[in-house]
């Protein structure tokens, strides 16, 4: 039998003015932008942490702690690089992967396949094993009143 595992992540991050948005490693044009240490990159950071639970590894903040100044403006790019080559260094490979993500604004649907192929890139899997989906929360809560913004992300992840 194949050792399969599969993670679940999650992230939310605060929206606030005069910051940059970045998501699935392309930044966005938006008034709002994510309050982080690093780029904010919140979908990847769900992805980070659900590679790392499905191992069993802790989470991103363990990894890469956001009180570090080695992390400080970091692209979320690099943190999801290196968190893959944990996953490998495992001797385990990605098999697909799936997220949601959670937003009022701004619509992201034109979006979603430049998201895709760069994580696809990144985690050495065809586009195809890649799925991004994006919804509101019909203006209920701080997502909805556009204070934040949520990522899930679910990794199927296999032994070589």
């Amino acid at each position: 039998m194949m050792d399969i595992r599969v993670g679940f992540g999650y992230d939310v991050h605060r929206l606030a003015e005069n910051e940059s948005l970045f998501l699935g490693g392309i930044e966005i044009s938006h008034t709002k932008g994510t309050v982080a240490h690093s780029d904010g990159d919140v979908l990847i950071h769900a992805i980070c942490d659900a590679l790392l639970g499905a191992l069993a590894l802790g989470d991103i903040g363990h990894h890469f702690p956001d009180n570090s100044e080695e992390f400080r403006n970091i692209d979320s790019k690099i943190l999801l690089q290196r968190t893959l080559e944990l996953i490998k260094s495992k001797n385990y490979n990605v098999v697909n992967l799936d997220c949601t993500l959670l937003l009022e604004k701004p619509k992201i649907a034109l979006y979603i396949d430049a998201m895709r192929n760069s994580l696809a890139r990144i985690l050495q899997v065809s586009v195809d094993r890649v799925s991004i989906k994006a919804t509101t929360c019909e203006k209920m809560g701080f997502v909805g009143r556009e204070e934040g913004i949520v990522a899930y992300a679910t990794v199927l992840v296999h032994r070589i």
